[in-house]
């Protein structure tokens, strides 16, 4: 069988970055659900929220561990697939994930640790403190990354020296306008995943009758933290979008299915069929003007094509195909900007019920509709990051290096090909306990088994006392 080794490394980063990219978002906010929990209880003195805190903070402490594990396995492809491409890039990226190692991580795993076991042993306010650190801890690790991230969308600071790219400006690297709409957007993305989590599993258990009050009040501060991080994600992305009609116009147009110029003023193409051969739209839905208002907050200006944009960067950087897939970006780009339509939507009427306790324990139905949220982030964020990387193709770093000349040059079809099956029955594996372990603490409940530790510790022992063996 003819294995194309480009495909394969592909599909390899593709899929350890996917897979690891479920849990960096939710790590980062179940942590500052969990904080914000801590702290309500420590500014009210409700001891309901600190047992939030603790309830929320071991599915926490899981999607923490199953993230630096997945992270581990994404860094081991970089090595034997793209090695060509870190010798490209090793000296930018050497300085931004030590930066990330001593700043963030080290951060992060310290104090995440004297939060775990140090409930009885600190004060309350030292003690909240420290899960603030830890949420600190991974938006650092966050931003470390998506600098580096960045410069492969926007490359700055550097010169090419012996075929490589040589950092000359480190303050140019944390200045890259692209850093700040990626950090708004990914960081608005994870509040946005750690709110809904939170809303949906205790939906789920509202729907089961379980600690009425308990899962209430969860669900209430998990639809407004999703709240916040919806309303910021969708402004963040208009910038974000906005900025890639001038730094990556082929992304940009792919995501709207623009093969030709558009007219001015231009169009929006809410549904479209495209046809990737012939390089031609056969179809599609639009709404006139608003694309010109989405681009340039103004009813007019027009849009350049990919058909257009491809001839230019052939005369740019010689003769290539330059055309990303466009059916991909068009369709996730559409799934990423209707998810946090529809999840603001949700969070909305959820808290509009939610204001009426005894209504929403009767809407078995919009309980199930917040449920169901519990997994759309998921899919929205996976959305984004395909927009985001596939936009960019056909380099790794853009307009600099290609995806052609960053595979390793010793590695062999039969080696991905082993080591990719060996990467997904991983990941369906690590995702199987993940998923496990997090259904049997939201069974067990906050209570559940605190109760049965509290009656055990109370019977007798006196063998003749009633009692004695219940």
């Amino acid at each position: 069988m003819d294995f194309d080794i480009l495909s394969l490394a592909r599909f390899q980063f593709a899929m350890t970055t996917i897979f690891h990219y479920f849990f960096v978002p939710l790590s980062i906010g179940l942590g500052l659900s969990v904080a914000i929990m801590e702290t309500i209880y420590v500014v009210k003195k409700d001891e309901m929220y600190k047992d939030m805190a603790k309830f929320w903070g071991k599915i926490f402490l899981l999607s923490f561990a199953v993230g630096v594990v997945t992270g581990i396995i994404q860094e081991f492809q970089f090595g034997m697939n793209w090695s060509d491409y870190s010798r490209f890039v090793g000296d930018i990226f050497g300085s931004l994930l030590a930066m990330e190692a001593l700043m963030a991580f080290f951060l992060e795993s310290t104090f995440i640790g004297l939060w775990m076991f140090g409930w009885d042993k600190f004060n309350k306010k030292v003690h909240a403190l420290f899960m603030w650190l830890v949420v600190l801890g991974a938006v650092l690790s966050a931003f470390w990354i998506l600098v580096a991230n960045s410069f492969m969308q926007h490359p700055v600071g550097y010169v090419i020296n012996n075929g490589r790219a040589e950092l000359n400006d480190f303050s140019v690297l944390l200045t890259n306008p692209k850093v700040w709409y990626e950090v708004s957007h990914v960081l608005s993305g994870a509040v946005l995943l750690g709110g809904f989590f939170v809303a949906g599993l205790a939906a789920f258990r509202l729907i089961a009758k379980k600690d009425s009050e308990f899962n209430l009040k969860s669900l209430n501060l998990g639809l407004v933290i999703g709240l916040v991080g919806a309303l910021i994600s969708v402004g963040s992305g208009d910038l974000q979008t906005k900025a890639l009609v001038a730094d990556q116009p082929m992304k940009f147009a792919a995501t709207e299915g623009l093969y030709e110029d558009s007219g001015d003023p231009a169009s929006w193409t809410a549904i479209g069929l495209h046809d990737t051969d012939k390089k031609e739209t056969t179809w599609s839905l639009e709404i006139p003007y608003l694309l010109s208002i989405l681009s340039y907050n103004k009813p007019e200006g027009s849009i350049r094509g990919m058909n257009t944009i491809n001839e230019e960067l052939i005369a740019e950087y010689g003769q290539m195909d330059y055309y990303p897939p466009v059916k991909t970006l068009f369709w996730s780009f559409r799934i990423m900007a209707g998810s946090g339509a529809f999840l603001s939507l949700v969070a909305l009427v959820g808290l509009w019920f939610s204001l009426r306790k005894k209504t929403l324990l009767k809407m078995n139905w919009l309980l199930y509709v917040i449920g169901f949220t519990l997994f759309v982030p998921f899919i929205a964020n996976t959305a984004g990051w395909l927009v985001t990387e596939l936009g960019r193709f056909p380099w790794t770093v853009y307009g600099l290096y290609t995806m052609a000349d960053s595979i390793s040059p010793n590695v062999s079809a039969t080696s991905l090909f082993i080591s990719n099956l060996i990467y997904f029955t991983l990941f369906s594996f690590i995702g199987g306990v993940m998923v496990y372990f997090v259904r049997k603490e939201v069974q067990a409940g906050p209570y559940d088994r605190q109760e049965k530790k509290d009656k055990e510790s109370k019977k007798s022992d006196d063998p003749f006392e009633k009692g004695a063996f219940n």
